[in-house]
């Protein structure tokens, strides 16, 4: 018709694709795991060379072959066999002394601090392959002193401090009668190490409750538990 304005039809347009930003971090991600998954690999690749071998005689290509991967791997991750083990002291044994300190600021009686103990050692290490770490440096400790050496400050010496203060703390409330454990912590810790010993050397001819003996060391220790 004259005059009449005839109407473009619109211009459809694409969407525009969505711009992913996530992708990157995803990649990120997933390569940060395979790298974390590889060295966890290898960790426990190395546990189980030195339980079987001990520290000298286990070969870094052996734990690579143990862990499938490359021997050149492991050097990504540590510079050399003694870094490796103090890595498995650090990784296996470092949180459970971070939870004995915790319990420094606590204000539970002495009976209760030492009870739970006993479970964090029975549970948290004579349970599990933690052990064979600590029997490790017993059995190797005096050959290599720098791996004593360094469990000592890893683990020992800060066990050590945390139960003096815990036990300082009860004999000031008059908890424990007497002062000799304040003195000598170790007197705590004594049924732990002679369970590892044991484990390793005479459990396949007599087993030993290592849960028991914690317990009956407590009440060695304080007095058997009231029942009232």
């Amino acid at each position: 018709m004259v005059g009449q304005q005839h109407r473009q039809p619109p211009i459809k347009r694409r969407p525009e694709p969505p711009v992913r930003h996530v992708l990157p971090r995803r990649r990120n991600a997933s390569r940060a795991q395979k790298t974390a998954a590889r060295r966890e690999a290898i960790l426990a690749a190395a546990l189980d060379e030195f339980s079987a071998r001990g520290f000298a005689a286990t070969r870094l290509e052996d734990v690579a072959r143990r862990a499938s991967v490359a021997k050149g791997t492991i050097y990504l991750h540590f510079s050399d066999k003694e870094a490796l083990f103090q890595e498995l002291v650090r990784t296996m044994l470092g949180p459970l002394v971070a939870s004995l300190e915790q319990l420094r600021t606590t204000d539970l009686p002495i009976r209760t601090v030492l009870e739970r103990f006993a479970d964090l050692f029975v549970i948290g290490i004579y349970g599990t392959r933690r052990r064979d770490v600590a029997h490790l440096v017993i059995s190797e400790g005096a050959r290599f002193p720098t791996l004593a050496e360094f469990y000592y400050h890893e683990v020992v010496e800060r066990g050590m401090a945390a139960m003096r203060a815990l036990l300082e703390r009860a004999i000031a409330r008059g908890e424990i009668p007497h002062t000799a454990l304040a003195r000598f912590p170790q007197l705590v810790a004594a049924p732990g190490l002679i369970a590892i010993l044991w484990r390793g050397l005479f459990d396949r001819f007599a087993h030993l409750d290592a849960a028991g003996m914690m317990r009956a060391h407590i009440d060695i220790l304080l007095g058997p538990r009231s029942t009232s």
